[in-house]
């Protein structure tokens, strides 16, 4: 007998097989013996391991003998070998017949339903033509000062504590106004963002970031409505709050347009009034600078070739006078830009929109998404040709891919949904595998990173890869199975551009890279 003899269902079993299996493998140390069995745990552990594997694999048939009514046992020896031996009773009616004192199984551990922390908030009681604030902050004592101080601004509020509760919340909800915290368990707070603004019901709602300085033009460029530097003052918050209060008013948007052409001009003017903006035209730079001073624009239209002064020099007059600085500057060029100019105009412009075969259904979407229009309520032929950007797969179609994974199954399974979308797939199954296939290969989009690899772990590897010049811009998506605070804050410190919680959402995935490919 090798079972445990105090097991409720094998002592009193009437017959008990035991299957075993042995190897001549590397062994494993007496003090690593217990914590096999756990989920996630290896006897190599670390993300820079020798030897590949999730840590499920003992832990799945721990439990699954368990509900059949055994256990299983190993014996180990370091350098020599193991032995599993699994023990089953020969007929096993199940726990009810043993009763509960008795039951063979604890309650299963493993993989159990996400036990998240709830703050008790409006959702219960929101009635409609109330205003509403989401929340979205994944410290609950935090997300409570927010919620104390958003009501006490008259707002009704919603709490999420993770980015796909906080997308369901704003579907369900349509609130008036979002604050938004960069940081979530599940994913990056940029793709909450960027889900809200690809989908035409919550484009509109103001998103108030909540991130560091250096992310300021980041946030702004994808919409945002502003932003706060941590920590945060109460101070801060309320003005914050009366902010999107006041923005929040029915009122008709103020746009400008720039452009000393008067046929493009009239073509722009038509192509973006609506009964929710009012557009008003400058055909010189000073007589758009006249206009920003006299009035308040919600976002402005420039093209950079003026008679008078170059756009360029109207941009940084504007960047320098603190109250202007976050007025949405879209530019719309036919120039043909240097890297220099380009570099120069991502500091300031919320957008650079170069003149071409997409440039109008560019150009309603950029300006649309900056003055928060209800896209909605957009005459039908409009809300097409939005609908036509952002279903096509133009920012993914011919772009090459290269997913770094150990397991080719994930492999296989990205490497197929990529393809679906006219991405071509290149595939590493370790980092330096990963290094050497983007030093052979100089047109890579993108790079899909798992985080969990022996040998080379994917933040190291990203260290690596970041460290050539020719890759500082190079879109890094990290994939990461332990979706903590502080792992999610050590892959942007690697050097990802973005992450992903896994199991993999397919369209999240294709919707983040829509967003860092069409940039």
């Amino acid at each position: 007998q090798g079972w445990s003899p105090d097991h409720p269902v094998l002592k009193r079993a009437p017959a008990v097989l035991a299957f075993e299996v042995a190897d001549t493998g590397i062994g494993i140390p007496g003090e690593k013996q217990k914590i096999i069995f756990e989920a996630f745990q290896q006897a190599d552990a670390g993300t820079s391991r020798k030897y590949g594997g999730t840590g499920l694999g003992l832990a799945i048939s721990r439990e699954l003998a368990n509900l059949l009514g055994g256990e299983i046992k190993l014996t180990s020896v370091l350098g020599k070998g193991s032995v599993f031996t699994l023990y089953l009773p020969q007929t096993y009616a199940g726990p009810s017949v043993v009763g509960p004192a008795e039951s063979a199984a604890p309650t299963m551990k493993i993989l159990p339903a996400a036990t998240m922390e709830t703050v008790p908030d409006d959702r219960d009681n929101v009635h409609e033509g109330e205003s509403t604030l989401l929340i979205v902050e994944d410290d609950p004592h935090y997300a409570r000062v927010l919620l104390g101080l958003a009501r006490d601004k008259g707002f009704k509020g919603l709490v999420a504590l993770r980015g796909s509760v906080a997308l369901a919340l704003a579907r369900e909800f349509r609130p008036t106004a979002i604050s938004l915290d960069i940081f979530l368990p599940d994913m990056l707070g940029w793709t909450v963002l960027s889900h809200l603004k690809q989908d035409p019901t919550t484009r509109h709602i103001p998103v108030q970031i909540i991130t560091m300085e250096e992310e300021r033009q980041h946030g702004l460029e994808r919409g945002a409505f502003g932003y706060l530097n941590k920590p945060v003052t109460t101070e801060g918050l309320e003005a914050a709050l009366t902010r999107i209060q006041e923005f929040t008013k029915p009122r008709t948007k103020q746009l400008l347009v720039v452009d000393d052409d008067e046929t493009e001009r009239n073509s722009i003017i038509e192509l973006l009034a609506h009964h929710d903006v009012e557009v008003c035209a400058a055909a010189t730079g000073q007589e758009a600078w006249d206009l920003i001073n006299d009035r308040s624009f919600d976002c402005v239209v420039l093209d950079l070739r003026l008679p008078d002064i170059s756009g360029f020099n109207l941009l940084a007059k504007i960047e320098a006078e603190p109250s202007l600085r976050e007025v949405p500057i879209v530019v719309f060029t036919g120039k043909d830009l240097t890297e220099p100019e380009e570099a120069r105009l991502r500091k300031i412009a919320k957008s650079i929109i170069i003149k071409g075969v997409h440039s109008p259904e560019r150009l309603l979407d950029e300006t649309a998404l900056f003055l928060h229009r209800v896209v909605t309520d957009l005459p039908p032929e409009k809300q097409r040709m939005l609908e036509r950007l952002h279903q096509t797969d133009e920012a993914l179609a011919e772009k090459k891919a290269l997913v770094v994974d150990d397991d080719v199954r994930n492999i296989f399974a990205l490497t197929g949904l990529l393809e679906r979308h006219g991405m071509q797939v290149l595939s590493a199954s370790n980092g330096r595998e990963a290094i050497n296939l983007l030093e052979q290969t100089q047109d890579v989009s993108v790079v899909l990173m798992d985080i969990m690899m022996p040998e080379m772990d994917g933040y190291e590897t990203m260290q690596v890869i970041r460290a050539n010049p020719n890759h500082k811009l190079l879109p890094m998506i990290a994939l990461t199975a332990k979706a903590m605070k502080g792992d999610r804050e050590k892959c942007l410190e690697a050097g990802a551009s973005d992450y992903i919680a896994k199991p993999v959402n397919s369209d999240q995935l294709l919707s983040l890279m829509r967003v860092w490919l069409h940039r």
